[in-house]
């Protein structure tokens, strides 16, 4: 934080008070409505803001990155706690434990260097996640926006009761949540410089004010209690604590990759790097403040990073002006948001959920996915849509903490298939001395009785025998006589890819064939002489390998 401000520049302070104002009027009415998501009282959305943004901006390495509540983690808060409390001050109390434990998870992973875990959960399965979370949201926003009564359950559940009740919709809330909605969405395409959220609210308040739509059945907000938050530990027992850390691990690692990729976004456009490490400590430090400040989990915001960056924020001072504003807010503007009407609060959750519901992008990973069958490609490109598919099915079917489960299953299940399934590819000679791979380039010629392969990654224990099966099979076509391995790919073998390659060399030699390698590393040789493994037949290049192969009299 020090050699951040040093090298601060006063030419810097009118655009990084201008972005503070201008995130100030979008995150006032998120806050608000992702509270509710959450299913705590709006002001919680508040409480939890503003210390986190002062500690994100003391512990944080983004200049640019907004952090606050968000769809994502408000939505597996309310998963977690009403598991373990109904609804009342212990569901209250439970949110806030949850954003505490979150926070002191997320400082010791930091404080541990532990930021490479973000790398767990591949894209694809993350963007099926936020997909099936973002319909799950709307799907239990839209009664809200219509008025009529909420159902329970996983998305279709939730989808099915609003369709069957909506003879008893409320024309009044329809109508103020469809302007609304018009209004953030219509700004946002027409004019996105002005905060169409903020304007949505003030609208709802209005008409309630004016035409006092709270008599005629629309729901509002009702009471907040104006000034600053209690501090201090929720009360709740230690064996509630202890509950609570099993389920934190999985809304820490979601709030962390997604605020680390709104991050790592800003930080490329601006020409500067963020460090995983320290947006861990920033995120535990800022889930901390807003646990001992009364508030609920928080993370990165993508959406109010971006409004930041495009109002001209130049450091973490627009994020300190945002949080002396909200803190204003709570002081004596509270009561400006009594009289806010629900479907006001779901349409600014809902217009902000619909650019997550990224049809184009699971479109796209189902495109690449349709590579022939069989090829390198779609060994690696089909795992993608089927895991994202598989993160997306699990959250509307099994609600939002099991289908985190399921993600982070499948992310691992992809990490592991791929592993074990390296590409091994054959090799031809070019006119012009190349090696290559001969599905690639129609013009490679293999070497005559020679068959050469190479392995494209690591081979260790877990896919050392679809490498041994990939040479089997090669050394088995009529007329081969020696199989030359390729190993300028291999980065490294462990003592099981060791023993299988000593082993290979007896099998293909009781089928008639010598084994050839070419190309190996240092540290596989360091490794294969540790394991007591002595090749026969290693080259320093493939022409070499070849030609000992064809002078050599078949065994």
């Amino acid at each position: 934080m020090l050699s951040r401000w040093r090298q601060y520049r006063p030419e810097w302070l009118r655009p990084d008070t201008i972005a503070g104002l201008t995130v100030w009027a979008v995150l006032v009415p998120e806050c608000l409505a992702y509270a509710t998501i959450a299913g705590v009282p709006p002001v919680i959305g508040l409480y939890a803001a503003a210390p986190a943004l002062v500690l994100y901006a003391i512990f944080g390495s983004s200049r640019h990155l907004v952090v606050g509540p968000m769809a994502a983690t408000a939505a597996l808060s309310a998963s977690v706690v009403a598991v373990y409390a109904g609804p009342g001050e212990r569901f209250v109390a439970m949110t806030t434990a949850l954003a505490l434990v979150v926070g002191v998870l997320a400082l010791i992973a930091g404080l541990a260097r532990l930021g490479f875990l973000a790398s767990f959960i591949s894209e694809p399965v993350l963007k099926g996640f936020i997909v099936g979370l973002a319909l799950t949201i709307i799907a239990g926003q839209l009664p809200k926006l219509f008025g009529v009564p909420k159902g329970e359950g996983n998305f279709f559940a939730q989808l099915w009761h609003f369709l069957t009740h909506l003879g008893q919709t409320n024309p009044w809330t329809l109508a103020i949540g469809a302007v609304c909605l018009a209004v953030v969405i219509g700004l946002k395409e027409l004019k996105p410089v002005v905060p169409g959220s903020l304007v949505a609210v003030a609208l709802g308040i209005l008409a309630v004010a004016v035409l006092h739509l709270d008599r005629r059945g629309v729901a509002i907000v009702g009471h907040i209690d104006p000034g600053l938050p209690a501090l201090g530990l929720p009360g709740i027992a230690a064996a509630d604590w202890l509950k609570l850390v099993g389920p934190a691990v999985g809304v820490a690692l979601i709030g962390f990759a997604e605020g680390l990729g709104a991050a790592k976004t800003y930080a490329a456009r601006f020409g500067y790097t963020v460090d995983a490490n320290r947006e861990l400590i920033g995120l535990g430090t800022a889930n901390m403040g807003a646990g001992l400040a009364s508030g609920m989990v928080v993370n990165g915001s993508l959406s109010k990073t971006a409004v930041n960056a495009g109002a001209g924020a130049r450091s973490q001072l627009s994020g300190l002006v945002v949080a002396v504003l909200t803190v204003v807010t709570l002081l004596f503007l509270t009561g400006l948001f009594e009289q806010l009407p629900e479907a006001a609060l779901a349409a600014v959750v809902i217009a902000a959920l619909v650019e997550l519901v990224d049809i184009r992008g699971l479109r796209r990973l189902w495109r690449v996915s349709t590579a022939p069958r069989g090829t390198p490609a779609s060994l690696i490109t089909r795992p993608d849509f089927v895991a994202a598919i598989a993160a997306l099915l699990g959250v509307l079917v099994f609600d939002t903490l099991p289908g985190l489960v399921i993600g982070m299953a499948v992310s691992l299940v992809l990490l592991l298939y791929r592993a074990s399934r390296p590409i091994v590819a054959m090799l031809g000679r070019t006119g012009d001395g190349r090696w290559v791979d001969r599905s690639r380039h129609d013009d490679a010629r293999p070497a005559p009785g020679v068959v050469v392969l190479r392995p494209e990654g690591a081979v260790f224990f877990a896919n050392a025998d679809h490498v041994r099966d990939r040479v089997r099979a090669a050394a088995a076509a009529p007329g081969t006589r020696a199989v030359v391995l390729d190993g300028e790919s291999v980065p490294l073998v462990d003592v099981t890819a060791a023993t299988t390659l000593s082993d290979l060399v007896d099998d293909l030699r009781g089928q008639g064939v010598e084994l050839y390698v070419a190309h190996d590393l240092g540290q596989v040789r360091d490794i294969l002489r540790r394991a007591g493994v002595t090749l026969p037949h290693v080259y320093a290049t493939i022409d070499d390998a070849v030609r000992a192969a064809t002078s050599t009299p078949a065994p």
